[in-house]
């Protein structure tokens, strides 16, 4: 028992020491950003779609000013396809308020004598204290009340506009979407991601969605720097709160 105490101790040392050094190299260092050359947005940039039978312009259209291509005047160009791009709008405000409230009371009484029983309290009567007497041999009342009340209030506001990519068209023609965004100032990078799915014929003619409109969305607004840190209890205050009982 000993010896497997003092290898957990082993191990969380080195761990809390790992990190501590992790944390100490990045100590007058920007915090970097994410490269996304190995990010699934930029592998579906790189595949070559097949052509739609509208892109290719035949003889007749050669000739013409107007053509039903996407990258006509008039075209649709809309995302549709593996790689394109659309802009996704994110205004989230939410509010909620809760109120409840409850309150119970009751009060009950009970009496019980016994003043005529074969003669037998009265002889008990005599054998008991001055003043005491079976007449009222029991008598009970008991209140109570109980009351509580709750309240939650939540308020959120976020306004957001990011670029996602199109990295698949699954077989029902449902577009697979993820998009990522950082932005460093100030030793602080901001950071928002974006995933989900979205149905073609939601994507307005400004090439945009809306994320209410997302299926399965998944949003995420965050950070990493000096600001993120100084609000992050230390690791040592985590294990110490995830370890103690009390």
């Amino acid at each position: 028992m000993i010896v497997s105490f003092s290898k957990i101790f082993c191990v969380c040392a080195v761990s809390l020491a790992l990190t501590g050094c992790a944390r100490l190299s990045q100590i007058g260092q920007e915090p970097e950003l994410t490269s996304p050359a190995n990010g699934n947005e930029v592998f579906a940039m790189n595949v070559v779609p097949i052509p739609d039978a509208a892109d290719v312009p035949d003889r007749a259209e050669g000739a013409s000013l107007w053509t039903s291509g996407r990258a006509s005047l008039l075209g649709d160009r809309r995302a549709g396809r593996r790689g394109d791009i659309l802009t996704v709008v994110i205004e989230i405000d939410d509010s909620a308020e809760f109120s409840n409230s409850s309150e119970r009371e009751r009060s009950g009484s009970e009496e019980l004598g016994i003043p005529n029983l074969f003669g037998l309290p009265q002889r008990i009567d005599g054998l008991l204290t001055q003043g005491g007497s079976l007449g009222e041999a029991v008598d009970v009342g008991s209140t109570s009340r109980s009351s509580g009340e709750g309240a939650v209030r939540r308020n959120e506001e976020l306004t957001l506009r990011v670029a996602a990519t199109v990295t698949e068209v699954l077989q029902n023609g449902v577009l697979r979407i993820e998009g990522s965004q950082e932005v460093r100032v100030n030793n602080e990078v901001r950071e928002l991601l974006v995933s989900g799915y979205v149905r073609p014929e939601d994507i307005s003619r400004q090439n945009s969605i809306e994320y209410d409109r997302i299926a399965a969305a998944r949003i995420s607004y965050g950070g990493r720097g000096l600001i993120t840190e100084a609000q992050r209890p230390r690791y040592g205050q985590e294990v110490l709160d995830t370890v103690l009982p009390f």
